[in-house]
Order: C-alpha cells, then structure tokens, then sequence
C-alpha cells in the first residue's frame, strides 16, 4: 500500500472489497462512489492498484473543461393499465432504473444536493434525483420496492390534504415507513392548488392566507407528524412567483422544484430548482433527460 496526503494506492491482489474500503476510509460504504469514480482505466497502474482520494475534488461539480449539473426526475403514479400521461406503468419504470443503473447513476438526497449548490462538498459524477409527486399509494406499493432492489433513493412529495383520504392515498403511517426505508418525504403544499395566482374573486388578505396555508402550514404539519425538519418544496403545478419563493424561504425551507425542464449546476437558483416530468413512455426520450456534464470550449 502506498499512500500520500491526497491518495491511497491499495494492491489490488490483496482482494479487498471495495465497500470495506469506503467503510475503512471515509466511515461508511454509502461512499464507495469516491473510489469508483477515482478510477482511471487509462492510467498505467490501474490494473495493479485501487485509488482512494484522501481529499475531495471538484467541489459544485466544477472541472477545468466544463461543470456538472443534477437532472432531476418528476414522477407520479405506477399503475400497469392507467392511460394518465402522468401514470408510469412499472415495467417502464423498471427499464428506467435499469439504464439508471448500467449506466453508473446514482441517486443522492436532498442534504448531498444542498451541499452540492452551497459548493460544499463533491457529490458522484453522475448524480440524479428521482422525485414523485402528489402521495399515491402506488409510490408505496409499486415504485418504492423496485428503487429499494436497485438501491435507489427517491423525494416522495405530499401535500398534506391528500394524505389517508381514500385507499389510493398514501397514510401517515405509510409515510414513516418509507422514511424508514431511507426515502425522504418533502412538502408538495396543503391542498395543491396554483399558488402564482389569486384565485377568482379572492381578494389580496386571502391570497396571503391561502399561501401561508399552503406553503407555512404543509411544512409544520409535516414536521410534526414525522419529526422532521422538511427541507425542500415541490410548487404546485411547478409554477411560483416572488412572493412564493420568498415565503418559502422564510417557512424554512432551503430548495424548491419547479417542473422546467433541464440540470441544475451548483450556480442554479435553490429555490427554483428545474425539474423533467417523465411524461413519455419510451426509453429513448428518457435518456435525453439524463444531461449530467455541460463542456466548455477552451479557445
């Protein structure tokens, strides 16, 4: 073994794993990712050697030829016969992951991608986040098995009026349960309505209360019910305005997703985070929602 202040070169042909390597160095096998992604196959001693980075590099995802950006994935529902647009059948979820997964993904957690834009820490190279919408019970039934099999994390957004009203919600029981799978539960509002608009005929005093409903409210109520501190928000619809954003902040909340489409470097905006809906059924569309690296020319 030889080691310096940045790397550790392990002998290859000691047949160590890799996640005891993560364990040993940096405390948990959840970062074997900084080991697999040090590895050079072009470098000469590749075959002979395991790098171990000592220190991280590329904080924000910046790089001398270009910066990283996290797409992030809008789901909703995962019924076999539902002809919703907003339905994804599971045998196509499935082949989602499945590329997810041979193509060296990882999913991070709300925390991982707050450092990540703050410029706090290195996050994998190619990090996604897999987000679903509105409290289903199929999240539960169907997609949380299927990420739990490939290791995957997901965001389950709820708003709170939803929640246990009929057997195709999720309950708050069923919400602590996926907290104890390792999934994170965000906000999604109180009753989901459009929040970047007054309703008809509603005057200026209710719109501001129906905000503080939505936005105050949603995040306190869940909170409470599963002892959390909810970081981050998923606006209705995706659609905000100022006085949206600007409330959220002050309810505590540190990001917000929208549903515009396309990555988000370290330098996006936290609290208007884009976001791809994944509308389309076919595997090819998918892929063009993948976008983790923008290169910069160098002349």
């Amino acid at each position: 073994m030889y080691q310096s202040k940045k790397y550790v070169l392990y002998p290859r042909d000691q047949g160590v794993d890799l996640k005891d390597l993560a364990r040993q160095y940096y405390g948990s096998e959840r970062e074997i990712w900084r080991i697999e992604d040090a590895h050079d196959p072009h470098s000469p001693g590749s075959a002979a050697f395991i790098t171990i980075p000592l220190k991280e590099k590329n904080k924000g995802g910046l790089f001398a030829n270009g910066y990283q950006g996290v797409p992030i994935l809008c789901y909703h529902k995962f019924l076999p016969n539902d002809p919703s647009p907003l339905n994804t059948p599971p045998d196509i979820f499935r082949q989602h992951l499945t590329f997810l997964k041979d193509n060296g993904f990882r999913t991070i957690s709300p925390d991982m991608l707050l450092d990540f834009l703050r410029f706090r820490r290195q996050i994998p190279k190619k990090s996604v986040m897999v987000t679903i919408d509105d409290g289903y019970k199929s999240g539960l039934k169907t997609a949380a098995p299927i990420l739990l099999e490939f290791g995957f994390s997901a965001i389950f957004f709820i708003y709170t009026d939803y929640i246990g009203v009929s057997d195709k919600a999720l309950t708050w029981q069923d919400l602590r349960r996926l907290k104890a799978d390792g999934f994170y539960i965000g906000s999604h509002s109180t009753s989901h309505s459009d929040l970047s608009r007054k309703l008809e005929e509603e005057t200026n005093e209710e719109y501001q209360k129906r905000l503080y409903k939505e936005i105050v409210l949603s995040k306190q109520t869940i909170d409470r019910k599963l002892n959390q501190n909810t970081i981050i928000f998923s606006f209705p619809y995706g659609r905000y305005n100022k006085h949206v954003m600007a409330l959220s902040r002050k309810a505590g909340y540190e990001m917000a997703v929208t549903v515009d489409r396309g990555g988000n470097p370290f330098f996006s905006n936290p609290l208007a985070l884009k976001r791809d809906m994944i509308l389309n059924k076919d595997i090819k569309t998918f892929k063009t929602r993948l976008h983790t690296f923008t290169e910069l020319s160098l002349k």
